[in-house]
Order: structure tokens, then sequence, then C-alpha cells
């Protein structure tokens, strides 16, 4: 007799009677009812490349198109770099920044105000108020929770006053007791971080009442808050002192920013040119990026062949773009608007060209000659092919009316549409095993009845015989 067997999570009894292996039979027709399904399953699959390869050349257009809409600016070659005759000079430039120079010489660099309290082993027998006068006369007065040190530092630090306070050793007393004193630091530099403090209110600094702790006995003030100066034209009718709380001086030039870190004697000559280097990487990247598209096209759009070393059979693959037309028609609306002329002026007349390939190559010596004799007719070149190109780009790929964002999101729901077919099938396929086993169930349970019956008359007929 056969054995039962659990099937799919039902109790189903094999062959009880019969002699079948009703789960085998079961499975061999289910395998059958499920190749729908498994149809709907390889063609998510295949869909979920395809949105997937969309996406990415979607991704690689976007790129294109923020290249162009940077290179289509009227000033896009106006790049500038600029350079210091003294190492402890540097300079930034930024967008505004124009070709020139200025000379000037340092007289100062910026610092924040330190002092040192006097020794101490304790700030006083308890709580009193503190007083923080700024460089502007403002004051802020702080209590601490006792007249400990470490509270004392504390209260000054969290007073928003922009001093900070940090309790350092300051050996031992005659009589063996360690003694500390505070770091009082202002937290910006320059003349307008100063500050003094004092014990007591501000009523009793404003009264003259109160001490200054910077003055005490052993106190000093380290170092003074100052501003960093420069001074330009110096030693003539026009000379003028530029100061900074910090060592850099915004706008120094309009789009130049000046960091000074030392003194200097002599003056110091900063100059502003074009960078030629900078403004070729901006036509250079827009060919990069127009051939990454064209790459990654032909790539995914290519068809290959490989033959099976022990059948000798030869399987062809087509690339999973190959046929879409959004990723076409763009791919080749971007390629020959970059190679269009440009007021009659073709873009390799500044190194731009296209290949029988269908790619592009920048020649860098051509551009550089381009920009040195005609800065202007370059730009303008530059400037009009980047214009129609990012339009062409971003009509691909805008992020809601791009023709290559459209057809991601009707693949998408092609996607979602065929996830629900399969989950439908799920359930049909759940019903079909169910009613195939209650079948089955209800074929062995009526053969059990017959050989029951059977086995009676069968039975009965032997004793009424041997009657």
């Amino acid at each position: 007799m056969s054995t039962s067997s659990v099937s799919s999570g039902s109790f189903a009894i094999d062959g009880l009677v019969s002699g079948l292996d009703t789960t085998s039979l079961i499975n061999s027709l289910m395998s059958i009812e499920t190749v729908p399904q498994t149809l709907l399953k390889n063609k998510v699959t295949a869909t979920t490349a395809f949105v997937s390869s969309l996406q990415t050349i979607n991704s690689l257009v976007q790129t294109l198109a923020t290249k162009a809409t940077d290179a289509a600016k009227p000033a896009s070659l106006d790049v500038f770099s600029a350079t210091s005759s003294a190492p402890g000079v540097t300079v930034a430039t930024s967008a505004t920044a124009a070709p020139g120079s200025i000379s000037f010489s340092v007289g100062s660099t910026a610092s924040a105000q330190v002092g040192v309290t006097a020794a101490m082993s304790t700030w006083s027998v308890d709580a009193q108020p503190l007083t923080i006068t700024k460089a502007d006369g403002t004051t802020t007065t702080v209590t601490p929770k006792s007249g400990s040190l470490d509270d004392v530092a504390a209260a000054i630090t969290k007073s928003g006053a922009g001093v900070t306070a940090t309790k350092v050793q300051a050996g031992t007393a005659a009589d063996g007791t360690r003694l500390w004193r505070l770091q009082l630091s202002s937290t910006a530099s320059g003349s307008a971080g100063a500050f003094t403090i004092h014990r007591g209110t501000a009523d009793e600094v404003a009264a003259g009442t109160a001490t200054n702790v910077l003055t005490e006995a052993g106190a000093a003030v380290v170092k003074q808050a100052s501003d960093a100066s420069v001074t330009l034209w110096a030693g003539t009718a026009a000379a003028q002192t530029v100061t900074s709380a910090s060592n850099t001086f915004r706008d120094l030039v309009p789009g130049v920013d000046v960091t000074v870190s030392q003194a200097t004697t002599d003056p110091v000559t900063v100059s502003v040119a074009q960078d030629t280097t900078k403004a070729q990487s901006v036509a250079s990247g827009l060919v990069d990026a127009i051939n990454a598209v064209a790459s990654y096209y032909a790539s995914n759009t290519k068809v290959t062949s490989t033959t099976s070393p022990s059948t000798g059979a030869t399987t062809t693959t087509a690339g999973v773009l190959l046929g879409d037309a959004s990723s076409r028609d763009a791919v080749q609306r971007l390629t020959s608007t970059m190679s269009a002329p440009v007021n009659g002026k073709s873009p390799s007349s500044i190194g731009i060209s296209i290949t029988r390939s269908g790619d592009f190559t920048f020649d860098a010596d051509v551009f550089q000659k381009a920009l040195a004799a005609d800065p202007q007719g370059t730009q303008a070149i530059l400037s009009g092919m980047a214009t129609a190109v990012g339009a062409a780009a971003t009509s691909a790929s805008d992020k809601y009316t791009g023709s290559i964002t459209t057809a991601i999101t009707g693949q998408q729901a092609v996607v979602k549409d065929l996830n629900d077919q399969i989950d439908r099938w799920t359930d049909r396929l759940a019903a079909r095993k169910s009613t195939l086993q209650t079948q089955y169930a209800a074929l062995e349970t009526s053969l059990s009845k017959l050989q029951s019956q059977s086995s009676f008359i069968a039975s009965h007929l032997a004793s009424t015989s041997s009657s």
C-alpha cells in the first residue's frame, strides 16, 4: 500500500486504493497550468531590464542638459584664475572676477583676544555675578552656580557673549594647594571681538566699582584683538588701508577674495587672468557628456552572436534598447544638433567634430587657437551649439514631459499591470490545485467504497454458496 504525503500545504492520499501517484499527477497538470504565468514573469523581467536601461540613458541625457546649460551662458568661457606674488597671500576668484592686477602691502593679520587670570585655587567663596563687556559696549552678566573655577568657566562659555573660558594648571601654592588659571578667549577674531570681564554687575562696572579680572595681579592679556589690514597704493596720496575682522578680504576687487597669513614688507601683487584650461574644460565636458550618451546607446542596441562549443548552435542576442523609438530619436536629434553649424560656422572650427561612427572628438589645440584669435566668436559658437543641444536634451529627459521620461513611465505601468496579472494567476492556480486535490481525493474515496462493496458481495456470495 502506498504511503500518504503532504503537498503544497494540504493533505493528500496518494494511491491508497487506486495505486496512482496522485501528487505527481497533480504537479504535472499544474506545470502545464502555470505556463501562462511563467510567460508573464519572463515578460516582467525583460520589461524591467528595459526600464532600467531607459533610466540610465535618461540620466546621461540629463547630465548633458546640465552641462549644455552651463556652456550656453554668454560668458561661460570667461573663467578666471588668480596668482599671488607672495606665499603668505592666497587668492580665490568667483564668477564676477575680471582680468587685472593689484598691489598692496599686508600690515597685520587678524587675531582674537586671549587673556589669562591670576593663579588661584578657587574663584570666590560663593557664587558672585560676572559681567562681560564687548567692544561695542554691550554687557552680559552671569552668575555661576558656585564660586568654583569649573562653574565660573562653564558660566562664561555658555553666556553667549562670545568668550570661552578654559581651566589650565598653574602649579601649587606654598602650602601645597593646587592652583589654576582661566584662559579667556574671544570666539571671533578682529577688534570687534575685544572684551573685558569684571567681578560684579553691569551697574558696578558702569560705576567703576567692579574689578577687571584681566588687570588683577598676576593676570595678563596675552594677545590683543586686532583686525587684518592691507594698504593699497602705499606711499602715494591715494594710499588706502582696508581692514577685515578675519584674514580674508572678501571682494578686495570684484570677484576676488584675498587671504593673508603674515605681514609683508614688500608689496604683494595679485593678478587675475583668463584660465584657458578651465575654459577648455567647458567645451570638452560638453563633448564628453554627449559621447557618454552615444556610447551607452550603441552598446545597448548592439546585436551579438555566440556559438556553443558543444552543440555548435548559434544564439543571437539583441541589445535591450534596439527598436526603442524614444531613445533612438533622442540620440539622433542630439547628434545632429551638436554637429549643426552655428551662424554659418561649423563646430569643428573650435575643435568639436563628429566622426563616422557618430561620436565626437575634441581637438584642444584647435580650441585654444580659436579662443586666442577670436574669443567672442569662439564663445558665440559654443553658446549657440550648447543652447540647441540643451533644448534637445531637455526635450528628451525633462522629468515631466521628456520623451524618454514618458517612455519610462509607460513601461513602468506595463510592469505594474503584468504583476497584477501574475498575482491573479497565483490565486487562480491555487484554486485549480485545490480543485484537483479534491477531485483525486474524491476518486480515492469512491474507489474505497466500491472496493468495500465488492468485498462484501464476494463474502456474501461465498457464504451462500457454502450453505
